[in-house]
């Protein structure tokens, strides 16, 4: 016995309620107006008060039914209103003889969004907006790849000999049969190994099938993790535990070639430039922080006027001529300015790409593992263009 069988009760009593009310009506009417010949409207009368007896009848039996279950199957229902019309006292005392005899029922229920088993829940009316798809976190700009040159190898390691020195002492000859003067070169070997960047993920081999969306979202979260590392590794990697020998381990440490008595940090880097050109490879560009370069922005001279541009200015960052590129795998309060795309390239063994395999027990578990991986090697030809150093201002002694 569920709350259906009290719920079509109650519409059932409520119907024979209704019934023997308008018989009663009509009965009364017709006494009132002295009509003789009314068997058949009290006949009719009778049955519908045996019919709503009845139903009465059965509902006590259904609620004796739940009270003597007691607290093993007690639940919190609350009553439809047919039932607590059943329950009021006018209802219990409704006398169809009576012309003045009515029952009624007040309800009180406030409407909520409450979605419980009580009078005025109407929360499973409202529905959710959903937004579709995965809100994805800021992913940084990658820019270091952009400024090497690009390379490509079928090999393990990539060696390359590059000039450690040159004595130049090309002369005038001054008589025929004079000895001509002698230069020298000096060179070394170099080897720069491949390197292998890699993550994956677990996941069930049901839930990629039945949501190609995730899939996707995955793919491409893993991929920009990678390239993440690997921008990380191109300027610091250490060239220990299986890392790059970066850029910045390699670069050349700034030393003013103008030997001013005092400088700006803005002068420091188009002195970071000179450097670079005295190395014969003209600089391509800046690598700094965000902060630092939004500090060299908001530098104002005397009159508080922007040194460097405007605020409302739409250009492309650029120092001296040369771009600036922020990025915070560039440490706070450093710098490096090179030639990049001369100065060093990068060899890719392996590119960027993602797999799908079992591991293990995977199998039986509809588990699969996405691997996420690259090989490359970086190699530096000349440190001699790459400069690097800390942001610092020097003052006149």
């Amino acid at each position: 016995m569920t709350d259906v069988n009290m719920t079509a009760l109650a519409e059932s009593m409520r119907k024979a309620t209704d019934d023997v009310k308008a018989l009663g009506e009509e009965l009364r009417g017709k006494m009132s107006a002295g009509e003789q010949k009314l068997d058949n409207l009290k006949g009719d009368a009778d049955e519908a008060l045996i019919k709503m007896n009845e139903i009465k009848a059965q509902q006590q039996e259904l609620e004796q039914h739940f009270a003597r279950m007691g607290s093993q199957t007690q639940v919190n229902h609350a009553k439809s209103y047919g039932q607590q019309l059943i329950d009021t006292d006018d209802f219990k005392n409704f006398n169809i003889s009576s012309p003045s005899s009515r029952a009624s029922l007040q309800i009180n229920a406030a409407l909520t969004d409450a979605t419980t088993d009580a009078d005025g829940s109407a929360g499973a009316l409202t529905d959710k907006q959903r937004v579709p798809g995965i809100i994805m976190p800021a992913q940084r700009r990658l820019f270091i790849r952009d400024l090497l040159m690009p390379g490509n190898t079928g090999e393990s390691s990539i060696e390359f000999i590059k000039e450690t020195g040159f004595t130049n002492n090309a002369a005038s000859q001054a008589n025929q049969g004079d000895e001509k003067a002698e230069s020298s070169l000096k060179f070394d070997d170099a080897t720069s190994t491949v390197r292998t960047i890699a993550h994956h993920i677990k996941a069930s081999k049901q839930i990629l099938n039945d949501a190609p969306m995730l899939r996707s979202y995955v793919d491409n979260r893993m991929l920009y993790g990678l390239k993440l590392k690997e921008e990380a590794q191109l300027l610091n990697g250490d060239g220990t535990s299986g890392n790059l020998l970066g850029i910045n381990p390699q670069a050349t440490a700034f030393a003013d070639p103008a030997g001013l008595a005092a400088y700006t940090i803005i002068d420091q880097l188009r002195l970071a430039m000179l450097q670079a050109v005295l190395a014969e490879y003209p600089a391509t560009a800046h690598i700094l922080n965000p902060i630092d370069w939004a500090k060299i922005e908001l530098e104002k001279n005397a009159n508080g006027d922007y040194i460097i541009g405007r605020p409302d200015s739409n250009g492309i960052s650029t120092l001296w001529r040369c771009p600036v590129l922020a990025t915070q795998s560039q440490a706070f309060g450093t710098f490096t300015t090179g030639a990049f795309d001369m100065a060093a390239q990068i060899f890719d063994r392996e590119q960027s790409s993602i797999e799908v395999g079992y591991v293990d027990k995977d199998f039986t578990k509809n588990m699969v593992t996405l691997l996420c991986e690259e090989r490359l090697a970086l190699a530096v030809y000349r440190p001699e263009a790459l400069i690097k150093g800390t942001l610092l201002a020097k003052t006149a002694p």
